[in-house]
């Protein structure tokens, strides 16, 4: 897969468990990681049909981009608009450091090609490519404890946070480097249409 064929797409996989986020940075700023298995419902905004990439937001105007996997029958039926229900596996590590001069230079990496996900994850789980972003902090919320954050792209996503002291040192403006499977999605279907 050529990176220049990648739409920065980020699961997030952390709209739902980000406990792995939630922790205290440490001396280096800190690195965590976490699988999860994530089950909503969205409003589509956008649809690549050539990728069959959709990008939805959900009820608190977080937003999430996936990709519908092979398993998913009757793409051509959803449109802008329709309310759907979707699950995906993802995979995240954030790192709460300066990107090195390379990483700035090449922001958007494919680190590994898509497969199965690991051991104590489902088996049958299909992931994307894994990719290293260097993304920028856009939004705050400390008060909802969320932080949405811009990938090289231009691709949003909202992440929950559960430390609060983990959101007292991040700051607007601030570079995070994250390594995340792209959303596959098992399974997309329409819950309604759009009135």
């Amino acid at each position: 897969m050529k990176i220049i064929q990648l739409q920065f797409i980020f699961v997030l996989m952390l709209m739902s468990a980000a406990t792995a986020l939630g922790q205290d940075m440490g001396q280096d700023g800190g690195t965590r990681e976490k699988w999860s298995l994530v089950s909503m419902e969205g409003i589509v905004k956008d649809i690549n049909p050539e990728s069959r990439e959709v990008t939805l937001t959900d009820g608190d105007g977080g937003m999430v981009t996936i990709t519908a996997g092979d398993s998913v029958e009757r793409f051509d039926e959803i449109a802008v608009g329709d309310l759907v229900s979707f699950e995906y596996y993802t995979f995240i590590k954030a790192e709460f450091r300066q990107p090195t001069p390379e990483e700035t230079n090449e922001p958007l990496q494919v680190v590994a090609a898509g497969g199965k996900a690991p051991e104590g994850v489902d088996p049958a789980a299909v992931v994307g490519a894994m990719v290293k972003a260097v993304v920028t902090i856009e939004v705050l919320n400390r008060p909802n404890m969320l932080a949405t954050v811009r990938g090289p792209r231009g691709n949003y996503v909202t992440i929950p946070l559960e430390d609060p002291s983990l959101i007292e040192q991040l700051r607007v403006g601030q570079v995070v480097v994250l390594t995340y499977a792209e959303a596959v999605a098992a399974s997309l279907q329409k819950v309604s249409a759009p009135e």
